[in-house]
């Protein structure tokens, strides 16, 4: 950020006519700075301005938070950090939803984006320093109205100080507004924190017990209707024809028809993901009375012919192939494994993996998979859309508004100024609400029926619609020599429609030959990211197969993994090894003291562990299994966690507790099929998640302390519990789990 903006591009500030103070906050490189006109004629309604933190006469003070919330806690944490530079005190805060604006909020680098765990990562710097200059205004406006030194005064909870002068930001703050910005900002030392690292509520807990408006679903319009829509039973097949003659004449319907997501020959964008195309749309006055009128709705389907779409993703565009036909799970399973078998793409290779293998004593191979896996958001997918006279203006639900808008922007033909997204609270996502595909379907149904639009999801319709977890599949291999040395490690994992393999990550870097491949299978099936994508796979076949060879070397699995990482400090295989070995290995150690791990009081105990890296984090879990009904059931998870400086722990602690409840609730029961297209799961009664009376009595967890810069939090946890809750089912029940989910597997099942 530093090299790519200058100070006074870094923010604005203006004297409101109330005597307060207003900061236009440069969060990155590419702001638009706010005219002081602007700012002045925006105090009657400063809640539509992006960016500001506002300082009340009576010392209250705003901040806006910039990324969208959908129960990380991101809209307590980021104020959390600016308020900490600021010196405010936290009771005086008020916090609010920043709009979404790309030209104040946007730059190489950030977006208003929630997801890969990048939201504290991302704003960590640019919010300590917009706080930062905050306070060395107020300091200077002090300094000149007491005629002292600067460097002489000290604040405290929104008090300057000097010998028995005080005063208030609030009454300092019209005068701070006339001083020239800092060109030199000097930040807090970490041990001076007193507002990051200790726990605080969250700013909207009253609003979500309370019941109070705040998600999409909440959204209301004046002369609003409801639009709801009717898409392919089966993946694998698109709409031919429909008759609407009944339906029009139902209650409350306004109009049925038919809407093109993409017209033919569009270039999608990264996260322009959708399943199908053509869909049929019924719009009504009310939820209920559109539910009941698109059962009676005449619609034939047919099968769709394979078809290449072009992609403008990350790396430039592509060519994806979509094929025809019907899936069955039964038979992607069984095309995964003829694929296993063929040439796949070398990812990393280290030594001489092919010799060590072919020399070796005894050889270790074990096959993991798992299947598609739905998001299942508790808030139904929603988007509330009013698209007329080249304008659209638009509120709901999502997480990446930036890639929405221009995505809107396209396919509407409407100019991006012409665009006004409201980002509302979501009541969940971990991916699901990154894609504009219904944003899309709201716009195009608002514009054909000339209204403002809410468009519904049922859970049905969401289960079935695709942008699922991917189907993996996973082969590893060890070779083991004659004095019993791990001497080869191999893996080779492939998927539908991609395969899940990080070749950098450990163990990576701790063996001398070693060997990385890749391969997947094109599907009609849409996939998306699904907390920690790749990763809550990776790390679940990868931490059970670990946990094996450890048992088939004579090691206990703790010792052996932080023998691994030893010989990855001291002697490292390659040059790309993308984690820190002594972080990892700390994460490890930790929780081994804090489960007592192999200590007497806890001999004859069930457990498993497992730890992992991703998001530039690291998580170990150690899950003790007892018997509960007959099954085996998670009684305690200890939990230790390396995420840099925590900057709300309480909250922090609520994100890990989540984590652990949510892998184990995939990792045993987490499973959509198919069968001729057709998801076999549509709805909770037949799509098993986690019972509130099989979550564990106990989840301890630990941070490691230290002054590293935030990293990831809310993904990073989840994919190690899958591992360590196999390798406590095996210690339970002595039998190794290959295949997700392992309640099909367990006795009594």
């Amino acid at each position: 950020m530093k090299k790519k903006q200058n100070r006074r591009s870094f923010l604005k500030v203006s004297a409101l006519g109330s005597g307060g103070m207003l900061l236009s906050v440069s969060w990155l490189s590419s702001f638009r700075a706010a005219d002081k006109e602007e700012l002045l004629n925006a105090q009657a309604d400063w809640q539509e301005i992006s960016g500001y933190i506002r300082i009340k006469p009576d010392n209250s003070i705003q901040i806006l938070a910039p990324n969208p919330e959908f129960g990380n806690n991101v809209l307590t944490s980021l104020p959390m950090i600016v308020a900490e530079e600021l010196d405010a005190d936290w009771k005086m805060v008020e916090v609010e939803q920043a709009p979404f604006d790309a030209a104040v909020y946007g730059g190489k680098g950030a977006r208003q984006f929630t997801g890969g765990s990048r939201s504290v990562m991302m704003w960590w710097k640019p919010l300590r320093e917009a706080g930062a200059a905050g306070r060395q205004m107020l300091i200077n406006a002090a300094a000149k109205s007491w005629s002292v030194p600067a460097s002489e005064i000290k604040t405290e909870k929104g008090i300057l100080f000097h010998g028995n002068k005080r005063a208030t930001y609030g009454e300092m703050a019209a005068k701070a507004a006339q001083e020239a910005i800092p060109e030199n900002i000097s930040l807090k030392e970490l041990a001076d924190f007193d507002i990051v690292r200790t726990s605080k509520k969250n700013v909207r807990g009253k609003d979500i017990v309370t019941g109070k408006p705040m998600f999409g679903v909440d959204y209301k319009a004046e002369g609003m209707l409801i639009a709801m829509l009717q898409h392919p039973p089966a993946f694998g097949m698109k709409l031919k024809s429909f008759d609407a003659s009944r339906v029009l004449k139902m209650p409350g319907i306004k109009d049925v028809f038919s809407i093109e997501v993409f017209p033919e020959g569009y270039e999608r964008g990264g996260f322009d993901t959708r399943t199908f195309n053509e869909l049929v749309a019924v719009v009504g006055n009310s939820t209920w009375e559109v539910m009941q009128a698109r059962k009676k709705l005449k619609v034939e389907w047919e099968k769709a012919a394979e078809k290449i779409e072009v992609v403008q993703g990350w790396g430039g565009k592509s060519e994806e192939r979509i094929p025809a036909g019907l899936p069955s799970s039964d038979a992607q399973y069984k095309e995964m494994e003829k694929y296993a078998k063929e040439k796949a793409v070398v990812l990393r290779k280290d030594g001489d993996p092919e010799a060590a293998f072919a020399r070796a004593a005894k050889v270790l191979e074990r096959t993991y998979t798992a299947p598609f896996l739905a998001h299942n958001t508790m808030e139904p997918m929603n988007f509330f859309a009013d698209v007329s006279n080249g304008k659209a203006f638009m509120a709901g639900p999502l997480q990446a508004p930036e890639m929405a808008e221009a995505t809107v922007s396209k396919r509407l033909g409407i100019p991006v100024e012409n665009i006004d997204i409201h980002m509302t609270r979501m009541g969940g996502g971990f991916g699901r609400r990154a894609y504009a595909h219904y944003l899309v379907e709201a716009a195009l149904v608002s514009q054909k029926a000339k209204a403002p639009v809410k468009l519904m999801y049922s859970r049905e319709d969401d289960m079935t619609y695709g942008i699922y977890r991917p189907m993996y599949t996973a082969l590893y291999r060890a070779a083991i020599d004659e004095k019993n040395n791990l001497i080869g490690f191999h893996v080779k994992g492939g998927g539908i429609p991609e395969h899940p393999i990080a070749a950098n990550r450990f163990p990576a870097g701790a063996v001398d030959n070693y060997l990385a491949e890749g391969w997947q299978i094109p599907s009609n099936i849409t996939i998306g990211a699904f907390r920690a994508p790749r990763s809550n796979f990776n790390a679940a076949a990868e931490q059970s197969f670990l946990d094996e060879l450890a048992e088939t070397l004579g090691k206990d699995p703790i010792d052996f993994r932080l023998e691994l990482l030893e010989r990855a400090k001291s002697n490292p295989v390659g040059e790309n090894n993308d984690y820190d070995v002594d972080r990892y290995a700390g994460v490890i150690k930790l929780v081994k003291e804090k489960s007592a791990w192999g200590s007497p009081e806890n001999e004859g105990k069930k457990r498993g562990v497992a730890a992992y890296f991703c998001h530039a984090s690291y998580a170990a879990h150690v899950v003790d299994m007892v018997e509960k009904d007959g099954q085996p059931y998670v009684e305690k998870v200890t939990t230790a966690m390396d995420c840099g400086i925590v900057i709300n722990p309480d909250a922090a602690k609520n994100m890990v507790e989540g984590a652990v409840v949510d892998g184990i609730g995939n990792s045993l029961y987490g499973r959509l099929s198919h069968s001729d297209g057709r998801a076999e799961q549509n709805n909770f009664d037949t799509y098993r998640i986690i019972r509130n009376r099989e979550a564990p009595k106990v989840i301890d967890v630990h941070f490691v302390e230290n002054d590293i810069d935030p990293t990831g939090l809310g993904e990073p946890p989840f994919p190690p519990v899958f591992g360590a809750v196999a390798n406590a089912l095996y210690q339970k029940t002595g039998r190794r789990q290959y295949n997700q989910p392992f309640q099909t597997e367990l006795p009594n099942s």
